[in-house]
């Protein structure tokens, strides 16, 4: 096999060693377009998790600030969406996260064929 063949693979396979260092070392190192390409792609992919993790921060520093009237909304029996959304953006980030890992397996599969 190539270089140019296992370098984009293990771009896509350091999801599960170095997810953001690896792909932008190679994407700063190389000179070869096609894997330069591979190695943005990646690179991306790995850090959609992470934008996606600042953004529950976010939206879990609102749920706290929002504390104490969320205690006078659950006496009163009315629906609370800031108590709510840590547990959704919980799930969504990890079925966004297992897309992002079976994503990247199969371009390195791909990549490798």
């Amino acid at each position: 096999m190539s270089n140019n063949k296992i370098l984009p693979a293990l771009c896509y396979f350091s999801i599960f060693f170095s997810p953001l260092l690896l792909p932008a070392i190679v994407y700063f190192i190389t000179d070869d377009h096609e894997v330069k390409g591979h190695a943005k792609r990646s690179l991306i992919s790995h850090l959609a998790p992470v934008v996606l993790l600042i953004a529950g921060f976010i939206l879990f520093s609102f749920s706290i600030i929002s504390y104490e009237s969320r205690i006078h909304t659950m006496m009163t029996g009315q629906f609370d969406f800031w108590g709510l959304a840590p547990f959704l953006f919980m799930l969504l980030y990890g079925l966004l996260f297992l897309f992002v890992v079976i994503w990247n397996v199969f371009q390195g599969v791909k990549v490798l064929k």
